[in-house]
């Protein structure tokens, strides 16, 4: 019998990280497990504690490159863009709001050709558990992308991003923290690139617990969708 893994995809699962040591091995373990052709690039964003340590634990299955110094998310995946081998690129983040185990479906989207990127969208088929300031901050970002750019999203700030490395790479981002986000998708939906989105699970966590994201980075998010919309 073939094994469907084998002709399936190479995804290169791309996890920006950043004093993860907490949850990086986990989520590490459970994306290696996945039924899925991949490597997986791991980018430390000059971590202080032993995140880099613990993903260089994995050995070969693991691709693990060092910031020089903190820059964000967004100069993470850059970084990590130009060294993936794979055809689709998935983004990961280090901690354990998303479950690794929604990515098999979300690569299945890709059997379409014409699929440029798929989103794991956390608002359907309800609206998921997550604080209400997140939760109207959200739908304003989904609204304002729909209203810009003729779109259909109702979630733009998802981490689940998995996307044609060739596409991804004709974006030309200059991206450094949280605005990897709106200006991937302003980038995607002003080029006519086929976003689709399908549902995944979401268990946030609190900034107690390390969340990064905050206020400054919403309002970062809406400026960098209208800088695109209007940029020639």
């Amino acid at each position: 019998m073939a094994d469907p893994v084998a002709h399936s995809p190479f995804v290169s699962v791309v996890i920006p990280a950043y004093n993860e040591e907490d949850t990086i091995g986990e989520v590490l373990e459970r994306v290696l497990a996945l039924p899925l052709n991949l490597e997986v690039v791991v980018v430390d964003d000059a971590s202080t504690d032993r995140t880099a340590e613990i993903a260089r634990s994995f050995d070969d299955r693991v691709r693990v490159f060092q910031q020089p110094e903190n820059r964000g998310k967004g100069a993470a995946i850059r970084r990590a863009v130009s060294e993936v081998r794979g055809e689709i690129v998935a983004i990961q983040d280090a901690d354990l709001e998303y479950s690794p185990e929604d990515l098999p479906v979300l690569v299945e989207a890709f059997k379409d050709a014409s699929v440029s990127a798929v989103y794991g969208t956390r608002f359907r088929p309800s609206r998921p558990p997550m604080r209400f300031a997140n939760y109207v901050a959200n739908r304003i970002l989904a609204i304002t992308v729909n209203v810009l750019f003729r779109g259909h999203l109702t979630d733009e700030a998802t981490c689940y991003k998995l996307i044609r490395t060739d596409e991804l790479r004709s974006l030309n981002l200059r991206c450094e923290r949280f605005e990897f986000c709106p200006e991937v998708t302003a980038k995607l939906l002003r080029k006519g690139a086929r976003v689709v989105e399908m549902p995944i699970r979401y268990t946030p966590r609190t900034y107690g617990q390390g969340k990064k994201i905050t206020w400054r980075d919403g309002f970062e998010a809406f400026w960098t969708l209208l800088k695109y919309r209007f940029a020639r």
